[in-house]
């Protein structure tokens, strides 16, 4: 079965993305013959895969470089360039920044004064409240583009309401869901976060039928897939888009997809998302920035350019496993969006490896070092 070829072939994409520990060793090392007893670092590389990994891992580890901000390449680095560069700050941050800040307040003071009064007053006819709600939620997000002069080219058809369907996509920053929530009101999948992000989240996004749940909390995770199971059954609720990598990416990598939007029985819709990062990275690392800053930073760019593509549906095949499923759909995405996949879970990066991964790695290397002693 193919699928499963692919996840067989996805434990040497390690071993290609893997830098080689040779181009890093001193250049005369393969040449020079060293003194009968002395040490090599070769030799102590050869000793045990283990060494080569953590070598390697010290160089240059695949699953570091999915979350590392990539920086602009200097380019005022001359007398007659750098004066153009200074102009550009001045546009930038005195003229196109207050710009921004106007446009954006402008699209909360209209937001704010339709949305409270339709929230509150229009309680007692759902439909019609729900159908004002999707469409004020969608212009907010347009001013949010707007406020960082986002070019953003869709491909593809336009998602509708069906039951029974689920829409997942890579995962670069929150500003992925405002992208999508501006051409259709999701229901997203989110992590809780703190603030006025949080505030939003427990208010005004409820009204679409977000789901919001909290990664530490293990409890979480049986709510949440009771309330999925309960969306995706409802004709009038709002398209389900969940990012399964469950962690911003940088966006020249994917890791590996949860399951459990694909074990949910029913047709998963992908998205792919890729920026042009000629102006800005549109990356969000939460753990060095804060969500405030971050819009900061696009906000005092030139734009933000990216490209969506709605693909081709895709349902559960016959044999098929639901991590089979999600890798299938994740090499879907990952190709039209130019990204390279890699086996790596996204969580690892909130969690320290568990005991008996430790001693499976210590019992490797205590072997590998008396077959070494034994040979000699």
């Amino acid at each position: 079965m193919g699928s499963t070829g692919k996840l067989k072939s996805s434990s040497s994409e390690l071993d290609l993305d893997r830098p080689n520990i040779e181009d890093y060793l001193p250049s005369g090392s393969t040449i020079q013959q060293e003194p009968h007893g002395k040490l090599r670092l070769r030799d102590l590389l050869d000793i045990s895969p283990t060494l080569s990994e953590a070598a390697g891992a010290i160089v240059d580890d695949s699953f570091t470089r999915c979350f590392k901000s990539n920086p602009p390449e200097p380019w005022n680095w001359n007398i007659y360039l750098f004066p153009l560069w200074c102009f550009g700050v001045v546009i930038r941050y005195l003229f196109l920044f207050p710009a921004r800040v106007l446009v954006l307040a402008i699209g909360w003071i209209i937001f704010l004064s339709s949305f409270i009064p339709v929230h509150f007053f229009l309680k007692g006819n759902d439909k019609l409240r729900r159908k004002i709600e999707r469409s004020l939620v969608e212009m907010m997000c347009s001013f949010f583009v707007a406020s960082w002069t986002g070019v953003v080219r869709y491909h593809g058809p336009r998602p509708s309401r069906r039951p029974k369907q689920v829409f997942v996509a890579n995962h670069t920053s929150m500003i992925d869901f405002i992208i999508l929530e501006q051409m259709t009101a999701f229901a997203v999948i989110m992590q809780k976060h703190p603030g006025w992000v949080g505030l939003l989240q427990s208010t005004i996004l409820e009204s679409v039928g977000c789901i919001w749940f909290n990664r530490t909390e293990s409890k979480d995770r049986e709510i949440v897939a009771r309330k999925l199971r309960d969306h995706v059954q409802g004709a009038d609720n709002n398209p389900l888009l969940i990012f399964p990598e469950g962690t911003c990416v940088n966006n020249h990598y994917t890791v590996m997809f949860k399951k459990g939007a694909f074990e949910l029985g029913c047709t998963v819709c992908p998205i792919a998302i890729k920026y042009n990062k000629i102006f800005v990275d549109a990356f969000w690392n939460s753990r060095k920035q804060s969500f405030t800053m971050h819009l900061l930073q696009l906000m005092t760019s030139w734009a933000v350019v990216c490209d969506v593509w709605y693909l081709e549906p895709q349902n559960l095949k016959p044999g098929e496993t639901p991590i089979e499923f999600a890798e299938r759909v994740r090499d879907i995405i990952s190709h039209r969006a130019g990204l390279k996949m890699v086996p790596w879970d996204g969580y690892l990066k909130y969690s320290r490896p568990s005991p008996k991964h430790r001693e499976r790695k210590q019992q490797s290397f205590a072997e590998s070092v008396l077959r070494r002693l034994e040979e000699k």
